[in-house]
């Protein structure tokens, strides 16, 4: 494995750094805080944040190579970035293309013979791609990969700390939810039967005094 030389600062993707709220994210993304998804409430607040960044209709024009950007925070703080490339920006460009690129803002990569997790928040059951290139130091973590099904690049990078007591959280949320499961469907059937049963009483005496045999 080629040596890591640590050269910029991994605590930062573009304007987003690690650990800030949901709400700079938003402001910062120029999308409305609300968009959020509550994947979790317990045993810590796990919330997703979705970023499209603008497309230029005047093809004259550089277009963001950036096709979605997923914001994952933990109790109100951004651990991990998900970026996923348009493959139509990314045509024809090699690993090493994709490397020197981010190079250039992250400095000299690694290249581990290691795979990453794609994070999910809301399964405990992850897909996996290799790793092409990693940029690292003791608190962070920038990982280059290309989806194995279609090949788009992407780029998983995480605050350390953060992403630790994140994953911790989650799957304790997944079992809970898991064990709780059965007693929610009760009450979700019961709830559902009381409403059938007030809605049948209501129609009853209207429909009795109006019926004709």
């Amino acid at each position: 494995m080629a040596p890591m030389i640590q050269a910029e600062d991994l605590s930062v993707y573009r304007q987003f750094q690690f650990g800030m709220n949901l709400a700079e994210v938003a402001k910062r993304a120029d999308v409305k805080p609300s968009v959020a998804r509550v994947i979790h409430q317990r045993p810590a607040l796990i919330e997703e944040l979705e970023w499209r960044p603008q497309r230029s209709y005047d093809s004259t024009k550089e277009t963001d190579p950036v096709r979605e950007v997923l914001f994952s925070f933990y109790n109100g703080e951004l651990f991990r970035v998900l970026v996923t490339y348009d493959q139509d920006k990314t045509q024809g460009l090699t690993y090493q293309d994709m490397v020197e690129a981010i190079s250039a803002t992250y400095g000299t990569a690694s290249r581990p013979d290691a795979q990453i997790i794609l994070f999910s928040s809301s399964s405990v059951y992850n897909n996996t791609e290799k790793v092409i290139a990693r940029w690292e130091d003791p608190q962070y973590s920038v990982n280059l990969f290309r989806v194995s099904y279609n090949s788009a690049f992407g780029v998983a990078a995480f605050s350390k700390r953060l992403d630790a007591l994140a994953e911790k959280a989650i799957i304790e949320a997944i079992r809970l939810d898991a064990k709780e499961a059965p007693e929610r469907e009760i009450q979700r059937q019961k709830k559902e039967d009381d409403a059938n049963r007030l809605a049948q009483d209501k129609a009853r005496p209207g429909n009795k005094a109006n019926f004709r045999p």
